[in-house]
């Protein structure tokens, strides 16, 4: 078992990360809650049937509940939210009991939303069951969609600790898989060339990782997010880095209907977008062509889906949290590990994007 601690302005926490690390959350508990009223975990139905009763069987000792939300980003609506709230105030949650966001990254943002403005805030723990929330599970973020944008709605809340048992991640789909490792190829590349070379060297086959190799790079990962939150906790300037290849993906995400397009691999082609960005405006140096073979060997999709409009797209992209005063920001790439974030014209990004799919 790894323990890694994660540093921000408002909180420094662990993440417990490797195979069976859910058999030490009964002492966490009664450490850090010694008086601990009652506990809610969310989770929902894919994770849940596999899942809980261990968890529970675990937790069997504290007063516990269970609320089942609906599978995949739908799970992050303000109806879902209110149902969550309304349940614990059904079941008088107070100010000494705490939440368990047991799932992936759509119940760990929703959870947490939910604790952070339940009374005002109340603790809670994130027990990721994806490869994609080791991103969304470390470092605070916590949100519900908009039908205008996703993740509009939410706040900055720290967790306790976040569980990372590794066990959970054996029934994980390839597609879920490639979901989940998009995001670790943009740590790679925003942050660490020497592990992008690694991913490239190593990783031919997301369905034959190996237990080492999947906490190795969840590790590193989890690594490069604390860098830079510890340094920018509240998204004010570095921490927007983390956003490589996120603009062009939640617009397609958004464009194309929630769940309709995994996360990480609308992340993908956002990261695709951003790279021949980065070389028609900085001229990098980055093997593009070889970047591409690979992914497409690892099964991801390179090309915007058919039937989003560009022009569609780019209002998409004007009414994310990250654009300023009507400018599009992009964070590029002037080499692997330098991040930059640059405002972009409306007619320059149209542009770009209608050769994008042309290509």
């Amino acid at each position: 078992m790894e323990s890694l601690q994660i540093h921000t302005d408002s909180k420094s926490y662990p993440v417990f990360l490797g195979g069976g690390v859910i058999s030490v959350l009964p002492n966490f508990l009664k450490t850090h809650f010694p008086l601990l009223t009652k506990v809610v975990i969310f989770t929902d139905s894919n994770v849940g049937e596999r899942y809980l009763p261990t968890l529970e069987s675990v937790l069997s000792e504290f007063h516990l509940y269970t609320y089942i939300i609906p599978n995949g980003e739908y799970a992050k609506t303000f109806d879902v939210y209110q149902s969550c709230l309304t349940y614990c105030l059904e079941k008088k949650l107070d100010r000494k009991s705490l939440v368990i966001a047991f799932g992936g990254g759509a119940v760990g943002d929703l959870s947490g939303f939910v604790a952070a403005t339940f009374m005002r805030g109340i603790p809670f723990i994130q027990m990721p069951t994806t490869i994609l929330a080791h991103d969304s599970a470390v470092g605070g973020k916590v949100a519900i969609n908009h039908p205008l944008g996703k993740n509009m709605i939410g706040a900055f809340y720290q967790p306790e600790a976040v569980f990372y048992d590794l066990n959970f991640l054996s029934s994980l789909s390839l597609m879920e898989r490639r979901s989940g490792f998009a995001e670790v190829i943009k740590h790679s590349l925003i942050q660490d060339e020497a592990f992008y070379q690694w991913l490239l060297a190593n990783i031919s086959d997301l369905t034959a990782l190996t237990s080492e190799q999947l906490e190795y790079m969840l590790k590193k990962g989890i690594q490069i997010k604390n860098v830079i939150v510890s340094q920018d906790e509240k998204e004010k300037g570095i921490r927007a880095f983390l956003n490589f290849g996120h603009t062009l993906g939640h617009a397609i995400e958004a464009e194309a209907g929630y769940g309709k397009v995994t996360h990480g691999e609308a992340v993908l082609i956002g990261m695709l977008f951003a790279l021949k960005l980065s070389k028609n405006l900085f001229n990098v140096s980055f093997h593009y062509e070889k970047f591409k073979d690979w992914v497409e060997k690892l099964g991801y999709k390179t090309s915007i889906p058919e039937g989003l409009n560009s022009q569609s797209l780019l209002e998409r992209m004007k009414q994310d949290k990250k654009s300023v005063d009507g400018h599009i920001q992009f964070v590029l790439l002037k080499r692997i590990a330098k991040p930059v974030a640059v405002p972009l014209e409306d007619q320059f990004l149209l542009t770009e994007l209608k050769q994008f799919q042309q290509d």
